[in-house]
């Protein structure tokens, strides 16, 4: 696909594609937040692309893409996705470092190196942190039996099949804490505080709710 934008302008699409997708209104404070830029310059890229024709600002303030806009992040999305399976799978970096530096990797990636990487690691495999190249919503999550651990049953073990991958700081601290994609944990309780109490292989820990609701989880077979 011929680019059209610049790379800055990929990253608020592909930031408005996953927070719609986490079923979040997107609006101008929310990106502001996520892309670490003042709200003057959020103001200014969103009327750029709305010039552009590749999202559209309703009178509620709530930001969508549009078909075009839509297909150029699911693009960078799948660079990226691409990138980080190339940095873990080939290069064996580790899964907590590799995110940032996909992010700055993605928009250097020419066509042809990119259709090698198609032809060398498909498109359908899951990232080293558990995600699939488009961002599904919550509620497709959980119906496929999936849940985050603010949501978990306290007393139940359950595996991590996914961490939210959109904060470098938040998946170091996780790795640090012994929490990694795979690890079995046991839910033994919710605290007043909206902390929750889990035990691992490492020991106990307590977790708070942004971390809690960034690790995902199926509960694992009791016959096992």
């Amino acid at each position: 696909m011929k680019e059209t934008i610049h790379a800055s302008q990929q990253d608020y699409l592909k930031a408005i594609l996953e927070a719609d997708a986490e079923g979040r209104q997107v609006i101008p404070t929310l990106l502001a937040h996520w892309l670490k830029v003042s709200a003057p310059a959020v103001t200014m890229a969103l009327k750029r692309l709305k010039r552009g024709g590749f999202v559209e600002v309703g009178a509620d303030g709530i930001v969508r893409l549009t078909p075009a806009g839509r297909e150029i992040a699911f693009h960078t999305a799948l660079r990226h996705h691409l990138i980080e399976r190339m940095l873990a799978e080939i290069f064996g970096m580790e899964w907590y470092e590799i995110h940032e530096e996909a992010e700055r990797l993605e928009h250097a990636v020419s066509p042809a190196f990119e259709a090698k990487l198609r032809e060398k690691l498909g498109e359908s495999g899951a990232c080293p942190h558990g995600n699939f190249v488009l961002p599904e919503s919550p509620e497709e999550r959980k119906n496929r039996g999936e849940l985050p651990l603010s949501e978990a049953a306290v007393g139940c073990r359950y595996s991590v099949v996914s961490l939210q991958e959109r904060d470098p700081n938040l998946l170091l601290f996780l790795h640090r804490s012994g929490i990694d994609p795979g690890l079995s944990l046991l839910v033994a309780a919710k605290n007043y505080d909206e902390t929750v109490s889990i035990h691992i292989n490492k020991g106990d820990l307590i977790l708070g709710r942004p971390a809690a609701e960034a690790i995902w989880l199926k509960l694992e077979n009791k016959n096992k």
